[in-house]
């Protein structure tokens, strides 16, 4: 701009002392030619203006020194002069014009493409859920893509310690991995870029990074912190050339702060990927480890259960032979101990029963047989097996039956059903109460429902009624092992059905089994 101020002064001096007849003039064109390649439009039009102005000045100093006389010649060179000051002032603001257009293009284009080859390079970084090749492609793409000699990846632990380097730079056949500490003058910087979560450039005029610098045999560097939401995961340094001065002071920073958000995405997406794995395998082998003591529990009780009938079965048919007289007659405080033995045998019978059955459903095992069952029979069966327990409460018993009520199901399951909601009724029934036992055809399916006016269930205790072990069998009245509910919902379920609860008023309670109708052919209804 000087250069263009001296031109112009020049000019005008020289036009000053010179005749009109050489035309000097024009000479005050080229300083406004040459301020145009400075590309300031404002410039341009102050020096047109002044030449304009030193045009004038010079002629009529020129005429002064002829006698105050002004030629026709002279005034129109001196018109064209101005002509042509203003004619090479636009030329050069169109010249301006073209040249900020074409330089604005040329840094659109160039982001364009810096951009676009992120792009790509994320694609790669991308391609891999391993941290491991993630790291390596992340360094191998910064050469390429931010233009660095040299790239370093510190790898992070949870203490935001440096765990593994990652270094490449264009000399390489491939990327070396070691085990190592950032050197001493670098450290300072790390946690510098740790703490403010944002880009830091070491350049030789400052002392200190110099130092850091000398370490990665440098001119100038970037640290960047590759970071998500929450952590540093990494930190990434770009050694010497990283900064394209051909696309603007502060669009280098850019760049590298989107190359390094892209590339923490990547590590962390690939280390959710490898926690995911491994909490993956973990619970697979903790799903195994309960299968198999489930499994062993469940053969624990299956052995018990099936090796307890027998000895239980003889210890009644003995204690009933003898109480029948087969081994003499019996004292009559002995014959009441007998009968209560008995019962208590039988309690015994039915739990074994019950958890073999649930050892049975437990481990997958159930029955698909679909025979005609009598509920009616069923349910007499029960109440006469039944007997002693409800006559020695002195319990109501009634029995409604229904030829129609044919189920199609296992009669040895559907017995067990019965049984329990039988068993749990007097339980829970107190002495001198009453029990029904219901049994209708309810168009495809079949009803079994036994009623008792006890001592109910409370409200909060309903929804775990049929659940395996439920805390409201633990709480009631002549409670048993938790598992006789749970066993005729799961027998009603495997049967097509299912098993409900209904309170009954003021007090009491009707529990129901609902199973598909046998039909004429012998299959489902």
């Amino acid at each position: 701009m000087w250069l263009s101020v001296a031109l112009l002064l020049g000019a005008w001096i020289v036009d000053m002392f010179t005749p009109e007849s050489l035309v000097a003039a024009i000479l005050l064109a080229v300083p406004v030619a040459l301020s145009s390649l400075f590309l300031e439009k404002r410039f341009t039009a102050w020096v047109v203006v002044a030449a304009i102005i030193a045009d004038i000045v010079a002629g009529w100093y020129n005429g002064l020194h002829q006698g105050d006389h002004w030629t026709a010649i002279a005034i129109a060179n001196r018109a064209l002069a101005a002509f042509s000051i203003i004619l090479v002032g636009v030329l050069g603001s169109i010249a301006q014009t073209a040249a900020l257009r074409s330089g604005r293009l040329a840094a659109r284009q160039k982001q364009a493409e810096r951009a676009e080859a992120i792009r790509h390079a994320f694609e790669r970084i991308r391609s891999s859920l391993n941290v491991d090749l993630v790291a390596r492609a992340i360094v191998r793409e910064a050469i390429g893509t931010l233009g660095a000699r040299a790239a370093q990846l510190y790898l992070l632990d949870a203490s935001t310690q440096p765990e593994l380097v990652y270094r490449y730079d264009a000399t390489q056949a491939d990327v070396s991995v070691e085990r190592a500490t950032p050197p001493s003058p670098l450290t300072q910087f790390f946690r510098r870029a740790i703490e403010n979560r944002d880009l830091v450039s070491l350049a030789p005029s400052d002392p200190v990074a110099r130092l850091a610098l000398d370490a990665l045999g440098a001119d100038a560097a970037n640290i960047v912190p590759l970071a998500d939401t929450h952590v540093t995961l990494a930190i990434l340094v770009l050694a010497s050339g990283d900064v394209d001065p051909t696309v603007g002071e502060r669009e280098p920073d850019v760049w590298v702060r989107s190359f390094a958000e892209q590339a923490a995405t990547a590590i962390a997406h690939a280390a959710t990927f490898v926690e995911l794995g491994r909490k993956n395998e973990e619970l697979a082998r903790a799903n195994r480890a309960i299968d198999e003591r489930g499994q062993i529990i469940r053969d624990i009780v299956y052995a018990l259960s099936h090796d307890l009938r027998t000895p239980l079965s003889a210890a009644a048919m003995t204690m009933q032979q003898a109480l029948d007289g087969k081994f003499g007659a019996l004292p009559e405080q002995y014959e009441e101990i007998v009968r209560r033995s008995i019962e208590s045998n039988s309690e015994l019978r039915r739990l074994a029963e019950t958890l073999l059955m649930v050892a049975k459903y437990e481990s997958g095992e159930h029955s698909t047989e679909r025979s005609p069952v009598q509920l009616g029979s069923v349910a007499r069966s029960v109440v006469d097996e039944l007997d002693p327990l409800w006559r020695a409460k002195g319990i109501r018993m009634r029995v409604g039956d229904d030829e129609s009520a044919v189920a199609a199901g296992d009669a040895r399951e559907i017995r067990r059903a019965v049984m329990n909601l039988v068993a749990n009724a007097v339980s829970w029934t107190p002495e001198g109460g009453t029990i029904a036992v219901g049994v209708k055809r309810e168009g495809d399916s079949v009803a079994l429902s036994v009623e008792d006016d006890g001592y109910g269930v409370p409200p909060s205790e309903r929804p775990s009624l049929f659940q395996r072990l439920s805390t409201s069998d633990a709480s009631r009245v002549g409670s048993g092992s938790g598992l006789g509910l749970y066993i005729v919902r799961r027998i009603a379920e495997n049967h097509g059905g299912a098993a409900t609860y209904r309170p009954v008023e003021p007090h009491g309670s009707e529990f129901t089994i609902v199973i598909p109708a046998y039909t004429q052919v012998g299959q489902h209804a």
